[in-house]
């Protein structure tokens, strides 16, 4: 018997990671991490491992379908949780390196490289790397022999028949797979509600050349760092029209220098151009490489548009090509660095203009179909999707035929079993799970986040209560930050001091009665008095924090 509990990735969009467990020994395919969009100062958030605390002993490994993020952005956090190994394809382990070099624990960290159609015993669980097609060099699927039958997991996947690298999908052992007997098939959802198929990289390619070949100024393309086929065809575009790649931005860097590390990437050292000198380049020869299409505020793209790019400064009659979708929910972000590009005269260019400048790196529905048909699972779990993913490509999977469709989210627990030589799947109880959320490598707490979160909304006070050495008030001060202004709202600020001593007075005469003192009271009613004078007149409560301060005898 196979148990299954997703740990991320299904019902939301990102920070994938899956465990299946038999024999009490656990195997982990991916752990990624997703990024929080709160405004809140949160760097990355990463699954809680806490399910695998009952584990922490026999946990087999890791297994990496590829090198995104939302598959291996995680894996620090939980290397410094568990001591366990990590095997992965050879581009995949060259970002994992230098994540964990990043969090200092790249020293004892066992990374072990795979290579696609060679088998790979963890545990008590034997594994396949398949190469599949995807926006990021070296993807895999994974063929999983377990105790209740043959698993595949496809990854992030594509059928990209043209693919950039040579790396063909290879078709032929997911047939064989099928025909061998697939008990269970784990597939991406993320395009399920896209009809047809998702488009070949090299019509990308096609449509970045046309763009920069026409243009007359400095070309910058706006791209994900991780594409690697898209950053090998930029430098044979840079070369058939007699320009320099100049990288913008951290990210762009270090994946141009692990690509070339691992044999992804063979730019000439002539092509490269440093940055920090491109000022010395005609315009013309210029083909600049940016970070930041989803509008992150640090991204070389959204400083290019702001003008407060350190080395490059974007002119009328310059060209910007977004090579990119636009995430749900980034829309307006997107189109206000787009509106900032446009007030500086560059020219922009986008999937709007020019319809093959980008295409995904996730199958669409006819593809996802394909994998079904080819694969021929008895039973069906979806991956990789909010709910409503998951529910649709579970309908198609029954479309297709598939006896046993089980549609889960995290910390849902399914048996894969065998009755007769037939699999069927059993939802079982739930194992904890959760958002771990991270600043400077180091969780953030709840209460921590929480306070963030009241910060942003309403602001703070920080009020100071003077009292003399006989007990007595002296004064009662305010400071705000994001509450109002502190010029022009004086009046405000005044009556919340007043308020806040008329509390304080009358909490210090309750305590005189009692013939005693107590700073923790004094603090409480100092801060009731505040909040409530501030709800008075603006109709909201800042967090207020209060000392106290007793003059000396």
């Amino acid at each position: 018997m196979l148990r299954v509990f997703p740990l991320g990735g299904l019902g939301e969009i990102g920070m994938n990671c899956l465990a299946l467990e038999q024999r009490g020994q656990v195997l982990l395919i991916d752990c990624g991490i997703t990024f929080d969009d709160r405004g809140l100062g949160i760097d990355v958030v990463h699954p809680d491992f806490t399910a695998l605390d009952a584990y922490r002993d026999r946990i087999a490994g890791v297994f990496i379908t590829h090198g995104h993020e939302d598959h291996i952005g995680a894996l620090p956090y939980l290397l410094k949780r568990y001591d366990v190994p990590v095997w992965g394809p050879r581009y995949a382990l060259g970002l994992v390196r230098e994540r964990l070099g990043e969090h200092e624990v790249l020293a004892h960290a066992r990374l072990i490289e795979t290579k696609a159609r060679t088998r790979v015993t963890v545990g008590s669980f034997e594994v396949e790397p398949v190469r599949v097609t995807h926006s990021i060099a070296d993807a895999t699927a994974l063929a999983i022999r377990t105790d209740a039958g043959l698993v595949v997991h496809t990854g992030d996947f594509k059928f990209d028949e043209n693919p950039p690298d040579g790396e063909a999908f290879d078709e032929e052992r997911l047939r064989e797979l099928g025909d061998e007997g697939t008990a269970l098939l784990f597939s991406d959802s993320t395009n399920v509600d896209s009809e047809g198929g998702s488009g070949s990289e090299q019509t990308v390619g096609d449509a970045l050349e046309t763009i920069v070949a026409q243009a007359s100024s400095a070309v910058v393309v706006a791209l994900f760092a991780s594409n690697v086929h898209r950053l090998r065809m930029l430098g044979d575009i840079a070369r058939r029209t007699g320009r320099r790649i100049v990288p913008l931005g951290r990210s762009i860097l270090t994946h141009t220098r692990v690509a070339h590390d691992t044999g992804y990437l063979a730019w000439p050292s002539d092509l490269l151009f440093p940055q920090e000198r491109v000022n010395e380049l005609p315009r013309n020869t210029i083909l600049g490489l940016a970070t930041g299409t989803q509008a992150e505020g640090r991204a070389a793209l959204a400083r290019l548009a702001r003008g407060e790019h350190p080395y490059l400064k974007l002119e009328p009659g310059d060209v910007v090509a977004l090579s990119s979708r636009i995430i749900p929910g980034n829309e307006p972000e997107v189109y206000a660095v787009m509106g900032d590009l446009l007030r500086r005269g560059v020219v922009v260019r986008t999937r709007g203009t020019d319809r093959n400048i980008h295409v995904s790196g996730h199958a669409h529905r006819g593809e996802q179909r394909r994998m079904l048909e080819l694969v021929r699972p008895k039973t069906f779990i979806p991956v990789h999707g909010t709910i409503h993913h998951l529910m649709r490509h579970g309908e198609l999977a029954r479309e297709c035929g598939v006896p046993d469709v089980c549609v889960i989210e995290n910390g849902d627990v399914v048996e894969l079993a065998r009755d007769a030589d037939r699999p069927y799947l059993t939802r079982r109880e739930r194992v904890p799970v959760g958002r771990v959320a991270t600043f400077a490598g180091r969780p953030l707490a709840a209460q921590a986040l929480r306070e963030r979160a009241w910060l942003a909304e309403s602001g703070c006070a920080f009020v100071v209560v003077s009292l003399t050495a006989r007990g007595t008030l002296r004064a009662v001060k305010i400071l705000t930050r994001g509450v109002v202004d502190e010029a022009l709202d004086r009046n405000v600020i005044v009556r919340a001091e007043r308020d806040a001593a008329a509390a304080v007075d009358e909490e210090l005469a309750r305590l005189a009665k009692l013939g005693g003192a107590d700073d923790n009271a004094i603090l409480e009613a100092a801060r009731l008095g505040t909040r409530k004078s501030f709800y008075k007149a603006l109709g909201f409560k800042p967090l207020t924090t209060v000392s106290v301060h007793r003059e000396s005898p």
